[in-house]
């Protein structure tokens, strides 16, 4: 038996749909700019950007949300959430999907903007805008046997009802399997990786007393309520 300093974490899972199993999370790669922002906007010639948050930073979508500290401008972006069951290294686009891809999520990539403003008017990292305790929403994921590959299909996103995101899965600028290889060209991906695969336009703020709602596809959706902040520990989240 290895002798810890101190009794290790608990794995991060995320609940499967319709199992008693669970999935067990190792990282989550996000996605910069993968949609049209603006009407006519020109096609990117550059693979988007992407960026990173800790497993750590998933957590079950639904219920209370509470604002995190250290921001005034704490930001929704609704976006389809790909999970790996096989890893690999320069994964073949025609091969990401029936080869890589374990299942598909919504997820919700929680920004704190004005911290992200900041890190890009000084050149410094992103970690303080986007990886911080429960940044990472996640729906039960839902098996590829169960649901398909998905091409197609809208998300959403309302605040108090009023609705500020919605688009298609078809409208990626740079479609699941090409993110897939581009990211594997980087780094080996992983069993349990999960990917949000970008946002699109009506990114809005959140303030504590407002309820979220939002979905994609036919594979998940959820309804949150944003509370005053917290400082618990980011584990009493982690199942």
């Amino acid at each position: 038996m290895t002798d810890f300093a101190f009794p290790a974490p608990a794995p991060v899972t995320l609940p499967i749909a319709n199992s008693a199993s669970r999935f067990p999370v190792a990282r989550v790669f996000c996605i910069g700019r993968n949609y049209r922002w603006q009407p006519g906007e020109p096609a990117p010639r550059a693979m988007p950007a992407w960026f990173m948050k800790p497993a750590s930073a998933i957590t079950p979508a639904g219920g209370d949300l509470p604002y995190p500290p250290g921001t005034a401008d704490f930001c929704h972006e609704i976006e389809l959430v790909v999970a790996i069951g096989r890893g690999g290294r320069d994964i073949a686009p025609e091969h990401a999907e029936d080869r890589h891809i374990w299942g598909y999520a919504a997820g919700l990539d929680l920004t704190r903007r004005d911290l992200q403003h900041e890190a890009k008017r000084a050149g410094g990292p992103w970690e303080p805008a986007k990886a911080f305790d429960r940044s990472a929403p996640c729906t039960p994921i839902v098996p590829v046997a169960d649901c398909g590959h998905l091409r197609q299909g809208a998300l959403w996103l309302t605040v108090n009802g009023m609705e500020r995101q919605r688009a298609d899965i078809s409208d990626l600028l740079w479609p699941v399997p090409e993110l897939l290889a581009m990211l594997s060209r980087s780094v080996a991906l992983m069993p349990g990786d999960l990917i949000y695969t970008g946002t699109p336009a009506g990114v809005g703020p959140l303030t504590p007393g407002d309820t979220v709602s939002a979905g994609v596809a036919d594979i998940g959706r959820f309804t949150l309520t944003v509370t005053g902040a917290t400082h618990s520990h980011p584990a009493s989240f982690i199942h």
